[in-house]
């Protein structure tokens, strides 16, 4: 996995760090089943992290932790993390994920897994 290297992902995660008073700030990304496409993507602030899960982290920008389970890992390797601003919001996203096929859902959270 790769977190998007221009610094919104960084600043997104510095700002919640900052305002939860947390240094050790998180963020989880995991596959569930479901959405229009058979899974769909959670992303979410983590609080701690489990024994089998992959831990990402920048070597000098801080905080940039990112946690993934190791089932999730499996489907989600070689993607991209990135934090999004839009008109319509502004969120964490994975993107270029090779194994999604095709674009997935309009969304941007579901997707369908290639075979």
């Amino acid at each position: 996995m790769v977190v998007a290297e221009h610094s919104w992902f960084f600043q997104q995660l510095r700002a919640i760090a900052t305002r939860r008073n947390d240094p050790e700030a998180a963020l989880r990304v995991s596959i569930d089943s479901g959405g229009c496409h058979g899974y769909q993507y959670k992303l979410e602030l983590a609080t701690n992290h489990a024994l089998d899960d992959f831990h990402f982290a920048h070597p000098t920008l801080q905080p940039s932790n990112v946690y993934v389970d190791a089932i999730s890992f499996s489907m989600l390797n070689g993607s991209t993390i990135d934090f999004a601003t839009e008109l319509i919001g502004s969120s964490f996203r994975v993107t270029d994920n090779p194994k999604s096929k095709g674009s997935g859902c309009g969304c941007g959270t579901s997707w369908e897994l290639k075979e």
